[in-house]
C-alpha cells in the first residue's frame, strides 16, 4: 500500500509521492512529493500548498490586554495548569504525530464545506493539519495554537511551500482575535484540552460572526482514545481542577457549554480511521516519543512504572487492532460538533 493511501499527503496537488522508511525509527517516512508547478519539495512529512489569506487576528497590544486582564483574575493553581499543559504540548513532536492522523483529518476537512474567500479559523491548528488544505481549498486561514514549536513548523510548511497563512500563539481560552471576525471557526481534537471548557466556548461564539459555523471534532469517553486516557489514569492521575478533555466528547454536556448564542446545534458520531505501518509496540514507542500528553506521563514514572504502563498501552492496541499484516489499524469514536451562530 502506498503512502499516499496511508498519510494521505494530498494528492490533489502532487504527481508522484515516493517514500522510504528510515532504518533507525520504523515509525518515520521520509516524503518526496514532486509538484505541479515541476519544483520538487522534500521534507520528512511535508506540505506545499499555494493559497492567500486575509489577517483577522487583533493587534498585539489588544491581545496582551487581554491576556494580562486574564491572568490577573487566574488563581494560582489554574496558572500552575496551564503552564503544565503548555509544556506537555510542546513535548515530543505532534507535527510529526499528527502526520498519521491525515486520512481523518482529510475527512473532517470535507465536513466544513468550504468557499473560496471564506475567513476560517482553526482553533489549536498544530503546525497546520486542517490550516493549510483548508488554505489550499481556498479559505482564508488563522490558525491559533498554545504551543509555540508547533506554530514554528507551520510557519517553516508554509515559507516552503510559498503560502501566506497567518499563525499565532494563542489560548482557546483568551482567543486574539476580534469579535465576529470569521464565517467558520473550527477545532479538530484542539479546543477540547484546554482546562476552562466554558470559556473555550464562549470564545468560539465570539469570535464567529453571525450565521457563522462553529465546528468541532472531539474525542468520546467511550471510544478508543477515551479508554487510552483512563489506561494512562492508571499510572499517572490528571489534573484535579480539570474536567476530563472527553466531556467535549459528550452530545449533552456539548448542549450546556454552547447554549448561548446559537440557533442550530447538531452532534452525531463518528468514526476516525487510525493506521501505523508497524506493530503495536512500536506504536507504543511513537507516542512516548511523539505525543505529548503520553510523552509526560512516562517521564513522571520511575523505571518499573514506565515498563507497567508500556505493557498496558501494549496490550490496549492489540486489543483494539484489527489488521493482521504486522500493521496497526483501528478506528476511534469522536463526536462531531456542528453549531450556526444566531
Amino acid at each position: 500500500m502506498s503512502c499516499i493511501n496511508r498519510l494521505v499527503c494530498l494528492t490533489k496537488v502532487g504527481e508522484k509521492m515516493t517514500e522510504s522508511q528510515n532504518a533507525v525509527n520504523p515509525g518515520v517516512f521520509d516524503l518526496k512529493l514532486k509538484l505541479d508547478k515541476g519544483q520538487v519539495f522534500s521534507k520528512q512529512n511535508g506540505y506545499n500548498f499555494p493559497v492567500t489569506y486575509r489577517q483577522t487576528v487583533r493587534p498585539r497590544e489588544e491581545n496582551s490586554d487581554r491576556r494580562r486582564l486574564d491572568m490577573n483574575t487566574m488563581a494560582p493553581e489554574m496558572m500552575a495548569l496551564k503552564d503544565r499543559l503548555k509544556a506537555t504540548w510542546m513535548s515530543g513532536d505532534y507535527g510529526y504525530f499528527a502526520t498519521f492522523m491525515k486520512a481523518g483529518a482529510m475527512e473532517f476537512l470535507d465536513e466544513l464545506n468550504l468557499e473560496p474567500g471564506m475567513r476560517m479559523l482553526d482553533v489549536g491548528c498544530g503546525a497546520g493539519q486542517i490550516a493549510i488544505p483548508a488554505a489550499l481549498r481556498g479559505a482564508q486561514v488563522t490558525g491559533i495554537d498554545l504551543a509555540s514549536n508547533l506554530l514554528d513548523q507551520a510557519r517553516t510548511q508554509a515559507r516552503f511551500a510559498e503560502v501566506k497563512i497567518n499563525f499565532e500563539q494563542g489560548d482557546a481560552e483568551t482567543l486574539p482575535c476580534d469579535d465576529e471576525s470569521f464565517d467558520l471557526v473550527v477545532s479538530l481534537i484542539g479546543a477540547m484540552f484546554a482546562p476552562r471548557p466554558e470559556r473555550v466556548a464562549s470564545e468560539l461564539v465570539r469570535v464567529c460572526r453571525t450565521g457563522g459555523r462553529i465546528v468541532m471534532a472531539n474525542w468520546t469517553p467511550q471510544g478508543f482514545v477515551g479508554e487510552l486516557f483512563r489506561t494512562v489514569a492508571k499510572f499517572v492521575p490528571p489534573p484535579e481542577i480539570m474536567p476530563s478533555p472527553v466531556k467535549w466528547g459528550e452530545e449533552e454536556t456539548v448542549r450546556q457549554r454552547l447554549h448561548a448564542g446559537l440557533v442550530e446545534l447538531n452532534c452525531s458520531l463518528r468514526r476516525f480511521p487510525f493506521f501505523y505501518p508497524f506493530p503495536p509496540r512500536d506504536v507504543v514507542g511513537l507516542y512516548r516519543t511523539h505525543y505529548g500528553p503520553i510523552n509526560r506521563a512516562f517521564a513522571s514514572l520511575d523505571k518499573k512504572g514506565q515498563e507497567s504502563l508500556r505493557q498496558a498501552l501494549e496490550q490496549l492496541w492489540i486489543d483494539h487492532n484489527v489488521a493482521e499484516d504486522g500493521t496497526t489499524q483501528y478506528p476511534s469514536e469522536y463526536l462531531l460538533v456542528t453549531a450556526v451562530k444566531g
